[in-house]
């Protein structure tokens, strides 16, 4: 049998490998080996990285909700439980952005919370 080279299709895999990795430091963008390596290991990193950020997202909006509620006098969970009573149906995403740009209009939000635990 005859011996294969493979060269077009392997050259093509591999430039596709070192393609991915430009950027990388050293011999991590030179060295095949080390290239694909590398890059299947940032794959990895960016699909559990994608779920990762989601996690920190919804981290991030309840401190600011927390430290929000908390200037008006009352604490993040009494502050949900109060919504929630009151039939509020808004997402920490927006309850966050509207206690960092409307302050005025969060209070009123508390506010209506206050009342709902009030009953």
């Amino acid at each position: 049998m005859a011996r294969v080279k493979g060269n077009y299709t392997t050259t093509r895999r591999r430039k596709k490998s070192l393609k991915l990795a430009k950027g990388y430091f050293g011999a991590k963008h030179k060295l095949y080996k080390t290239a694909h390596e590398q890059v299947m290991h940032s794959y990895k990193y960016a699909y559990r990285d994608r779920r990762q950020l989601k996690r920190e997202m919804r981290k991030l909006w309840i401190a600011r909700i927390n430290a929000a509620a908390r200037m008006n006098e009352i604490s993040y969970s009494q502050l949900m439980h109060g919504l929630k009573l009151a039939n509020v149906e808004i997402n920490r995403k927006m309850l966050s952005e509207i206690a960092i740009s409307d302050p005025a209009g969060f209070t009123a939000i508390v506010n209506t919370a206050k009342e709902a635990l009030a009953k």
